[in-house]
């Protein structure tokens, strides 16, 4: 099958679960009855072309499959009444099913990691392999929990639509989750979900300014992907980034939307996470990078977020303003197996000028990082302080 049916399967996954969910309920039966949907299109799309519509298309081979399904359960003669599908089924136009189906993954009966699991999946299209690395459990551990969550939000009765009670934290921090995945593994379909539907839940929760400090977050944030890596993949350095390739639009309404929403309130992590990337996004160069300013801000973070990376960044900063020996106090209070820190420990002992420990920390987060070009990366800093 080629990409680009690939790609727009993908696209249409999420939306076709929701709109079958809504239909009939089911999520598990409902999941099932979609993933025959999409083998089937994708052996006949290829030779038959693509429908004029084929969100319907998938949702009426779906919805029959799941009326198939259903009379196989015991309950045949009060499902097979209740149930009656209409020879061509086209979506309502209410609110978009796959913001419902987000809240409705974000199910208060869950626990916070099953939320955040069962959206990766049914929203996202992360694999269960996928999460599971995400999660660091096997991805045995990580199918039974997606499908116990699949059988809460079926057992709890909730009908399919937008929550009265305000789920609003766990569905901006299941949205971070995508976005980060996405961005860390350069999908820029799922970051791109994550974009869309955070712009969704702000026109929900306009008054909200985490809301939209989520959304400002990721904008400015994607806004540098054209530039985050070279050509075989490799990362680059926000200090080495072309930034005549960063998306000016995205930085523009990203400050604008960080700019409001910091005047809702006391700020929230989202609010002073975007505040420090709008920072850095309006820099000319790194060398003109505001940092006292990024450092008070990761100060306020630190008050109101226990976050190793939040403590990393901060230590970084620190450098920026005070000297590496600064920075590099505050990275060694941390004992943590994480490359990153390995990393920004070996680029601080870099400017310090202590080549041999930068070049031995170098080499350690190459050993921990877990992509190829994190590693060549990282191979090919330590080289470069070889003697």
């Amino acid at each position: 099958m080629t990409s680009g049916f690939e790609d727009l399967l993908r696209e249409l996954t999420p939306q076709v679960l929701a709109a079958v969910v809504r239909r009939y309920g089911h999520f598990d039966t409902a999941e099932d009855a979609v993933q025959e949907a999409l083998l089937t299109a994708a052996q006949q799309w290829p030779a038959d072309g693509v429908p004029d519509n084929p969100k319907a298309w998938l949702i009426t081979v779906a919805s029959r499959r799941l009326t198939d399904l259903l009379r196989g359960e015991s309950a045949r003669q009060r499902r097979e009444s209740t149930w009656t599908l209409p020879e061509h089924y086209t979506p309502a136009p209410t609110a978009d099913d796959s913001l419902v189906l987000l809240f409705l993954c974000c199910h208060p009966s869950l626990s916070p990691s099953s939320q955040i699991a069962l959206t990766l999946r049914a929203v996202g299209g992360l694999t269960t392999a996928e999460i599971a690395r995400a999660f660091l459990v096997p991805e045995s551990t990580m199918t039974r929990r997606i499908s116990r969550a699949k059988q809460t939000v079926k057992a709890s009765g909730v009908p399919f639509g937008l929550p009265a009670d305000d789920r609003l934290p766990v569905v901006l921090h299941v949205l971070y989750l995508i976005f980060t995945e996405g961005y860390a593994r350069d999908r820029v379909e799922l970051s791109g979900e994550a974009i869309r539907l955070a712009r969704m839940v702000r026109r929900l929760r306009p008054d909200d300014g985490e809301a939209a400090g989520l959304l400002a977050l990721l904008l400015l944030t994607d806004a540098r992907r054209p530039a985050r890596t070279g050509p075989n993949g490799e990362p680059v350095p926000m200090a080495e980034q072309d930034r005549t390739r960063w998306l000016a639009e995205d930085i523009a309404e990203g400050v604008d939307l960080v700019t409001t929403a910091l005047t809702q309130g006391p700020p929230g992590p989202y609010q002073l996470q975007a505040a420090i990337a709008a920072v850095h996004d309006e820099a000319a160069s790194y060398a003109e990078t505001d940092w006292p300013q990024i450092v008070g801000l990761y100060e306020l973070l630190q008050r109101i977020s226990d976050n190793p990376v939040v403590d990393l960044n901060h230590a970084v900063a620190v450098a920026m303003v005070d000297g590496p020996r600064k920075g590099l106090a505050l990275l060694d209070n941390r004992l943590d197996d994480d490359h990153r820190l390995h990393s920004a420990r070996a680029h601080l002992l870099e400017l310090a000028g202590d080549r041999a420990a930068a070049r031995v920390s170098y080499r350690e987060a190459s050993r921990r990082a877990t992509s190829l070009p994190q590693q060549r990366y990282l191979n090919a800093r330590a080289d470069r302080l070889m003697d």
